[in-house]
């Protein structure tokens, strides 16, 4: 497999289909062939026999196959309008899109209506996303040929927009501009392109992200007309013709989040604001953003020149301190601790992840923040340019040029084929094998061992040139004389020397430090721990000054230690280990609940050690036998319960402090919690049964089930969730009395043997609960029985069950169990959940009770991401209505991961695949939060009282910049939520 795609461009003259040099590996799918001849025999005559005439080239059967395989998006394209189709693989492609984009243009310019405006530019979108999918599946264009093309795309679509708006105000008498065909020239208004879309480089299904900024002294607007509400309107207008969905979909997201404080500003700011906002509280990520920025619409003279003003903010003339400091503030804030181990292909994240495609512009755009200032031949947008021009100014050696430049290109390409297979703005990997496969075959690879080596050696490259960049100390004040540590405050080399590392108070932790050495610790009352943290000191501040707050680090293991009851074991582990102190201050800054069980527990840290633990998440075969290992040398009933518990904090501990540092995503800390508890209640339900049964007997023909529901039943825990659990027992009712020396009988028998099970859970030993433990959602909730027979839950639910209990079977799986009885149970559940139900009805019910639980929960405060309206429970209700709804026909539907429902929902035809991008995208986000939300808050989350480490973790698992812009995303991903809810549920 090639690292680049080759590029056929220059074959002028020849058609598309002709120019293809590469395409997906399809051989392995018997399915490709088939669904391709399928939808060939229901076009008409004519149409088979043109797109015929284009298959003669067999690479272009093998991407149509391809497509129809692995990308339902492009599927989608390819059969909406087969005419197009022929029409594009019988082109030139890059004279066809600058024919495309011309025609649109001018169609918008002449356009009536908003309708009409919004229906060119979509189908305009949907022609180009083809053709750009075709040529790079079919390596005719390089890789940075079809991000040109994108960019190409969104900078036409978000000027013909514009310009129809404001030829609209002009019809108003709103603007008077001087030249009627072109009304943005000297409008004021400018709209900045930033990110990928500045530096010409869009990704597949990327957003696009613009600032807006007007100049209220020099705009055409009519007298008496405002300027900050105009604009602000007509900035709205943009967004809303390029990203409302229609029946035509959309042309680009448009993300408004960028611009300065977006939580509490107007999407339109002026630019004297602007130009005070960067001077007094411009931020370095600020600094390195504005390098790609590029006026892209609007008054690109006033554009021009208001970049030209901000310059001074992003190019420093001198190569100081501060500039240094603040390179190394963006590293800190981008290095999570990341191990030593391999990357896990499946879930590794191509953009953010290790090695990824953020590290190699991280890798360019600092560089260029630090000498761009000197030299301006440094002051360019694209990703590979920079590279360049650092190369030919010997600030990087060509090697690693070359080296990172194919990096880019080939991740770039694997970016591109994540993202065509739904059009969903995503950059990670599936989480499972077979899924990673399917994305390898696409990509053109064999196999998914192939593409993992190729992957695997090209994020190693861009890992191994990121590490060595300002490695070392920039200031070169390394070799300082031996530092007294203890000498306190009045020191003036230790202060030097704290500052030197980063620290903004160096006065207040050099205080701490000398209270560390000479004060009245408990953990320090051992002399020989005294004197091995003594000798740590040093190690030990160096560790914390990579911390991404280092003055808060320090007061944070200041706090830890005063904790600490016993802690030698801990210090050695720490100064054995010191890439491990930035990670330990993490997690004690931001998670306190985990900090405090390390406190109580120092073992805990010994999972840190393992070289196994930044590798792949354990899957539950594994777990099953660390669990076993834990528990089979228990000497008594008490001391199997403890080894639960700790085994259980433990897998906490670890997966919590990995989702804290960046190294797994959230469904995959979500399944691991769930394989960690499924593992625990199946460990439990076998030693209470054998314990029970020695005490009580067993009854002839006896089963017992647990059946999980909630967020263990959809594999969707996090690091606070409690068990729903139901427990569904059989017997003989032919012999109801159990064998044992104190017989019990029937339903008597499970009832006492199901709060034995309980007990063992919810019983606080000297390591704690084990679980929390909710049975309510078992049949009549609080008011039945403790277990339920297989029988009598099977009339329940027939009979007498709510709606709202039927949405909570949805989720209902069976986690411990006989094979045999499993069968049974899920039966009675498929039944239960394929009835056929009247849609109107049900609708009615679940609104009624999202309703319900506003008026209990409220609904109002955005960061209650579970109750808030366009929330988790929004979606879920959705996932679970549509469930019910069609199951009866369509029983594929059903899935106990609301993720995968919506997937689902939408292939199956039930869910228009726009609405199910939204309700996809805003899930991950909530879940992405709500792992770190559930890790580091036990009461509500406050915006305003939540520490920096807090503010700095969330937003970096929201991939947004800053907390502000995360504020934003929520906010306006709520609304979508919402609207989609109404539009499904309450007809409106």
């Amino acid at each position: 497999m090639k690292l680049s795609a080759p590029g056929n461009a220059d074959k002028h003259g020849a058609t598309l289909a002709a120019r293809f040099a590469e395409g997906p590996h399809v051989a392995a799918s018997a399915t490709a062939e088939q669904r391709l001849r399928d939808w060939l025999a229901e076009l008409e005559p004519q149409h088979v026999a043109a797109i015929d005439a284009a298959l003669v080239h067999p690479l272009a059967r093998t991407i149509l196959a391809g497509i129809a395989e692995f990308s339902p998006y492009l599927f989608d394209l390819v059969r909406a309008d087969p005419e197009r189709l022929t029409r594009l693989l019988a082109c030139d492609p890059d004279a066809h899109l600058a024919s495309l984009i011309e025609t649109a243009r001018r169609a918008v310019m002449a356009a009536p209506d908003e309708a009409e405006v919004m229906r060119l530019l979509r189908r305009m979108k949907s022609e180009a996303a083809l053709l750009i999918a075709l040529c790079d599946i079919g390596g005719v264009w390089p890789v940075m040929r079809v991000t040109a093309a994108l960019t190409d795309l969104a900078v036409s679509s978000v000027q013909a927009a514009l310009q129809f708006l404001l030829r609209q105000e002009a019809a108003r008498g709103r603007l008077v501009p001087p030249n009627p065909d072109a009304p943005e020239e000297g409008c004021g208004l400018i709209v900045l392109a930033m990110g990928k879309m500045g530096a010409g480089e869009l990704n597949y299904s990327s957003d696009v992200d613009l600032i807006v900024f007007f100049d209220p002294e020099a705009t055409t607007l009519a007298d008496g007309i405002e300027p900050q509400p105009f604009f602000v309107r007509v900035t709205q207008g943009i967004a809303r013709l390029l990203q409302q969905r229609t029946y035509d979909g959309y042309v680009f997201r448009v993300d408004l989040r960028l611009r300065p404080d977006p939580s509490s500003t107007q999407v339109a700011i002026s630019r004297d604001a602007a130009l005070s906002y960067y001077e007094r509280e411009g931020r370095t990520w600020e600094r390195a953003a504005m390098i790609k920025a590029r006026a892209c619409a609007g008054d690109l003279r006033a554009g021009e020149a208001l970049l030209a003003e901000i310059a001074p903010f992003v190019w420093r003339k001198h190569l100081d301190f501060a500039a240094l400091a603040d390179v190394h503030d963006m590293k800190r804030q981008m290095q999570t601790y990341r191990g030593q181990t391999d990357v896990a292909v499946e879930g590794h994240n191509v953009k953010v992840g290790r090695g990824g495609i953020r590290e190699i512009e991280f890798f360019a755009q600092t560089q260029q923040l630090i000498a761009g200032g000197r030299h301006p031949e440094l002051r360019v947008r694209p990703t590979l340019v920079a590279l360049d021009v650092l190369a030919a100014s010997n600030w990087i050696t060509t090697q690693a040029r070359d080296e990172l430049a194919t990096a880019y290109e080939f991740l770039r390409r694997v970016e591109h084929r994540l993202q065509m297979i739904a059009d969903e703005q995503t950059h990670a990997l599936p989480d499972d094998k077979e899924a990673v496969e399917r994305v390898a075959w696409f990509f053109g690879c064999e196999s998914r061992e192939a593409f993992a080596r190729d992957l695997l050696r090209q994020l190693g490259i861009v890992q191994g040139h990121y590490e060595k960049l300002f490695e070392g100390d920039p200031t070169g004040t390394a070799s300082l004389p031996a530092i007294d540590y203890g000498a306190g405050p009045d020191d003036p080399r230790l202060l030097q020397h704290l500052t030197t590392l980063g620290f903004k108070k160096p006065a207040a932790a050099a205080q701490t430090v000398r209270d560390w050495i000479t004060g009245d610790y408990r953990v320090f009352r051992s002399e020989a721990t005294r004197s091995a943290f003594i000798e740590f000191v040093p190690a030990l501040i160096d560790g914390l000054a990579h911390a991404e707050e280092p003055d808060g680090a320090v007061v944070v293991f200041d706090q830890f230690l005063q904790a600490l009851q016993r802690g030698g074991r801990l210090i050695t582990l720490l100064s054995q280990n010191r890439d491990l102190v930035a990670l330990v201050a993490l997690v004690l800054g931001a998670a306190p609940r985990l900090g405090e069980m390390l406190a109580r527990q120092p073992q805990l840290m010994d999972g840190l050690i393992d070289p196994r633990f930044f590798g792949a998440m354990p899957d539950k075969q594994e777990l099953s036998a660390r669990l076993a290992a834990t528990v089979k040398d228990a000497d008594s009933y008490e001391e199997f319960l403890d080894r639960l518990r700790l085994f259980g904090q433990e897998s906490l501990f670890l997966i919590g402090t990995r989702i804290l540092s960046g190294t797994v995503s959230a469904q995959q800390a979500s399944t691991a919690f769930a394989d960690v508890a499924e593992g625990i209640v199946h460990t439990v339900h076998g030693l209470v049964a054998d314990r029970f049964a020695a005490q009580h007997g067993r009854i002839k023909g006896q089963e017992t089930a647990i059946i999980a529901m909630g967020r263990l039943g959809s594999r969707e825990m996090t690091a606070s969730s409690d068990l729903d659990l139901i427990l569904l027992y059989d017997f003989d009712g032919e012999h109801p009395d159990s064998d044992g020396p104190k017989s019990l009988q029937g339903a008597h028998y499970f009832a006492r043997f199901t709060q034995r099970l309980i007990s063992a859970f919810t019983t606080r030993t000297n390591y704690g609960v084990l679980y929390e433990i909710d049975m309510r959602l078992r049949p009549s909730g609080r008011a039945g029985p403790v277990a339920s027979s297989i029988a009598s839950f099977a009339d329940y639910q027939a009979q007498e069950a709510w709606t709202w209990e039927h949405m909570a079977l949805t989720r209902a799986r069976v986690v411990s169990a006989s094979p045999e009885f499993c069968a049974r149970i899920e039966a009675v559940i498929r039944d239960v959940l394929t009835r056929q139900r009247d849609r109107l009805a049900i609708a009615h019910d679940v609104a009624d009770m999202r309703r319900a639980i506003a008026q209990e929960k409220g609904e109002t405060d955005h960061w209650d991401l579970k109750y808030a309206a366009g929330g988790t429970i929004d979606i879920d209700f959705i996932a679970q209505y549509l469930q019910l709804v069609h199951a009866h026909e369509k029983p594929e539907i059903l899935d106990v991961s609301t993720l995968q429902v919506l997937e689902n929902a939408a292939r199956l035809g039930v869910l228009a695949q726009s609405e199910a991008e939204i309700l996809r995208a805003a899930a991950r986000l909530y879940h992405d939060l709500t792992q770190i939300l559930r890790l580091c808050v036990s009461e509500g989350f406050k915006a305003e009282t939540a520490g920096v480490d807090l503010q700095r973790v969330m937003a970096r698992a929201g991939d947004a910049p800053d907390f502000s812009s995360l504020e934003a995303r929520v906010k306006e991903t709520q609304g979508e939520v919402r609207r989609v809810f109404t539009a499904l549920l309450e007809g409106k």
